[in-house]
């Protein structure tokens, strides 16, 4: 039997467990409810009658981090090619480091400039091509909401989404840099779009 600080403990963890959840279940239909209806959605207007909801793995807190930023003090600037055949840069802010299944990961967090408070994270890993869209999915990091009381970020997996080139070939969509390869799945978010699959 658990002593009863212990089970005070792991009530507590499943509580803020079960609100997580609760969270990230509320913004996937706000989302489904965006891309159905809104005249901004990245469905085309055209297919949305066919439109049933995204697909999404389920929700794993093990793929819910509070990481550390490793700045980087260059500052480097990349050269980041996109869907239309231009290119974009980006400067090299910080690094994230973190394990999945027991094996080191590390994923760099761009921005479009220095004076920008939000961190890109794109990224692709062993589930491209079968199980979520072949090119990567992404990640936003805004300061306001993701950035801790003690200074580390928040990493969830379990929002990462696919970009908007996914639902229609007239957006234009970074590619992932290849510094941002995972060797591992990451079973979160976003699975593969399919009009109708619902």
């Amino acid at each position: 039997m658990l002593e009863p600080e212990e089970a005070d403990t792991e009530r507590v963890i499943c509580m803020a467990v079960a609100a997580w959840k609760d969270r990230l279940e509320l913004e996937r239909r706000r989302k489904d409810m965006f891309f159905a209806v809104h005249p901004q959605s990245p469905i085309p207007e055209r297919d949305r009658s066919q439109f049933s909801g995204l697909d999404y793995f389920p929700p794993d807190p093990d793929l819910h981090f509070e990481l550390e930023l490793y700045r980087h003090d260059s500052g480097d600037v990349i050269t980041v090619e996109d869907t239309h055949g231009g290119t974009r840069e980006m400067v090299r802010w910080g690094e994230f480091r973190f394990e999945v299944n027991g094996q080191e990961c590390r994923l760099q967090a761009y921005r479009s400039d220095a004076s920008e408070q939000r961190l890109f994270v794109p990224f692709r890993d062993e589930t491209n091509g079968e199980q979520t869209y072949p090119a990567g999915r992404y990640l936003d990091l805004e300061a306001s909401e993701h950035l801790t009381a003690d200074g580390k970020w928040t990493v969830d997996f379990n929002r990462a989404y696919n970009p908007w080139c996914a639902y229609s070939e007239d957006y234009l969509c970074p590619f992932v840099p290849p510094e941002n390869r995972l060797q591992v799945p990451i079973r979160a978010g976003e699975k593969t779009f399919e009009l109708g699959a619902h």
